[in-house]
Order: structure tokens, then sequence, then C-alpha cells
């Protein structure tokens, strides 16, 4: 393992999208991730996006799984919970998203793990927060984007409460934990002391909504959705997104009186305003008719002349050759051993020195043998736990 994380333990109880997200990029940037699963495999290796299986593996689980070790435990029994503790001995971090009390319940809590390991960095993830009214409550991304308002931001006036397009709450949350861990581990390399970090889904999304529920409770100003389409509930025209003779084309805050002049719809010379409220929804579709006269292409090359504000609006073919994102060498492939060839999207983060590297999701239990060793277990104390189904 390379990276700027080289030589960092992580024990990896967490499942599904918000806690593998975050150990993943912490794998990817050289930590040691031990991924602690049920001897059936975590939740995501039986559940995909699309209904989607490679040979039988979950694309969800491979995209959220790169970087790490699997070993199966059973920690419903007493042997699985002693080897889950050495593990956890052994490590800087631990990160859990179980509901609020699982860990306690098996004796593998913040309390108890830390009165022997002062050092540990201990985060659990959790939908809601670890107590409250929602505590008992499932915690899962489209329900955290809907207590958070977020729904109602989305898409036009007519339109139901719209969720984002992507697991928006469980990737920010990854991000979240990440961030908590890195600033813990920072803390301890001047006190040599751990502490425990809670990061929830409905926090992640709250802080994703930063501005726009600040202009809410400082105003009472409710954000109303445009009709055609403005791209964002408080903004004006001419941001949004407008069709083209062959696609879409998107506009940020840019002079509304320069995009007419420069897709021919007069009535706004002179008129210099970013951000037109007051009648934005006449404003835009007044716009519409200058860009339905010409292609996307057409349209990117008048606006980069400009210094317009402006991108094309991708489909994912269109993803995969955009200039900048092959450039930017972020989709990465790797070989897995009943996948095949997989392809996904690879770390955000460049380092100059200590760059990462792209390491295939393990199989489940796949470093069974391998970590129990590393434990102190004999290969006849690996061959017990294997005849009594412990792992």
């Amino acid at each position: 393992m390379s990276g700027p994380l080289k030589g960092l333990r992580v024990a990896d109880f967490s499942q599904l999208v918000q806690g593998p997200s975050a150990t993943q990029l912490l794998g990817d940037m050289g930590a040691d991730i031990v991924k602690i699963e049920p001897r059936a495999g975590e939740w995501s290796r039986g559940w995909s996006i699309g209904d989607t299986f490679i040979n039988g593996e979950s694309l969800s689980y491979l995209a959220f799984n790169r970087a790490k070790r699997s070993i199966t435990l059973d920690l419903k029994a007493e042997e699985g919970k002693e080897i889950a503790r050495r593990i956890i001995k052994s490590s800087d971090v631990l990160i859990e998203n179980f509901r609020p009390g699982v860990m306690d319940r098996l004796g593998l809590g913040y309390e108890a793990l830390s009165a022997k390991q002062p050092e540990l960095i201990y985060c659990a993830s959790s939908g809601w927060g670890q107590d409250g009214p929602y505590e008992a409550r499932p915690g899962q991304d489209l329900l955290a984007q809907s207590i958070a308002g977020v729904l109602m931001l989305n898409g036009t006036a007519d339109d139901p409460p719209v969720p984002v397009g992507i697991g928006l709450a469980d990737l920010t949350a990854g991000l979240h934990i990440v961030i908590a861990v890195l600033m813990a581990l920072y803390e301890r390399s001047r006190s040599g002391k751990g502490q425990r970090l809670d990061v929830n889904l409905l926090n992640s999304m709250l802080h994703q909504t930063t501005q726009e529920l600040t202009l809410y409770m400082n105003t009472l100003r409710e954000p109303q959705r445009s009709a055609a389409g403005i791209g964002h509930p408080y903004v004006g025209a001419p941001m949004g997104v407008y069709k083209t003779k062959d696609g879409y084309i998107s506009i940020a805050m840019m002079p509304v009186g320069k995009i007419g002049e420069l897709v021919g719809v007069s009535g706004f010379e002179g008129n210099d305003s970013r951000n037109v409220t007051a009648n934005r929804d006449d404003v835009k579709r007044k716009l519409e008719k200058g860009f339905a006269q010409k292609t996307t292409s057409e349209l990117m090359d008048i606006f980069m002349k400009a210094d317009i504000w402006a991108a094309p609006v991708n489909t994912f073919p269109e993803v995969e050759r955009d200039p900048q994102v092959v450039h930017n060498e972020i989709l990465v492939e790797f070989e897995h051993p009943t996948a095949g060839k997989f392809r996904t999207v690879g770390p955000p983060i460049e380092f100059s020195r200590t760059p990462g590297e792209i390491r295939r999701p393990p199989m489940l239990g796949e470093h069974n043998d391998e970590i129990l060793s590393e434990l102190g277990y004999s290969a006849k104390e690996i061959a017990h736990f294997r005849d009594a189904k412990v792992v």
C-alpha cells in the first residue's frame, strides 16, 4: 500500500454507502481497511442499484468497497467478539453505522473500548443522531433529504417534491466521516488521546442547505420553485437549463442583456442584471427561443468566446467522453476475480509525493486467515473458528 495514510489501520464495521464510501477513500489513500462483515456478507452484497449484479457480484458493493480486506465474523458469538476486539486493539480508528445502541449491546461501544484503548478514534455514523425523538427510526438517504427540506428545492413549480438523483446524504456524510477522522488524528498527534466522533445523514444534509436555510431563517421567505426551470428556487433569470437544437445547455448567473444579445433575442438591451427575480419565468421563456435555434456546440463556442458561465448538460456517455473528465483521469478500472474488468470512479484527491493506488474490493472473507494470523491466532485456532462458524 502507498499513499499519505500508509500505516493507518481502520476497523470498518460499516455497511451500505455512508460508511463504506468513507473507508474506501481512506483506503485509496493508503490506510489498511479491515472490513468486518457478517458471515453472509454486508447488506450491499445482496442489493445493488439498478438490481445490477456482474457475475454474481453486486455493483453497489464493488463501487464502494475498493482498497479493503474482508474478514467474516459472527459478532453474536463470544469468540467472534473477541476477534473483533483484537482487530480494534490493533487499529487506530473504528468506523460503524449501526443503529444507535447496537455496538453497546455487543460490548463494542465507545465507553467499553476506550476504557482499555484511550487512544482509539471511534466514529459512529447514523441516520438521525445517537439520541433524540428519531433515535429508533430507520435512517436512509431519501428520508434524510426529505426531513432536511431538500426535496422542496428541486424541480419546477408544478412538480411534486423531487429527490436529488444521487445518494447525496450518504455521500456527504461519508465525506464528513473522513474529515472528522482526519481532524481527530491531527488532534491525537498532539494529545495522544482518542475520542468519539458522531456523524449523521440529517446533519450532513442540513449542512448542504446552509445558504438556503439561512435565507429562510433570516427573512421567512420560503423557496419558490420556478415554473420555467430556473436553476435555483431563490435565484432569478437567466440561470437555468435551456433546450438547444440537439440537447441542453446550462447558464449560470450572467447579465441577462448579454445572454439575449448572444442568442439573438431582443428586448433585454442594457439590462445588466444577473438575477432577474420579478418576472424570471417570462424572461427565461423568451430567452429559450434563441437557444432553440442553435446546437449545443454552436452555443458553447459563442459563450466561451464571450466568457459566459455555460456548460453542456451531459448524458452519461457524454460524461465519459468529456475532455476534462478524460484529462483528470478520475475514471479508473481494475480486474476483479469474478466481475472481471470493472470500471468505476476513482479517488478525487491527488498527492504529489504520496499518491494513493487503486486496489479492488475483497471477496467475502477473502482475508480471514491473513487477518487472524496477524492478530496472533495459530493455524489450529483459525481452523477451529472456521469449523465453529465463527468466521
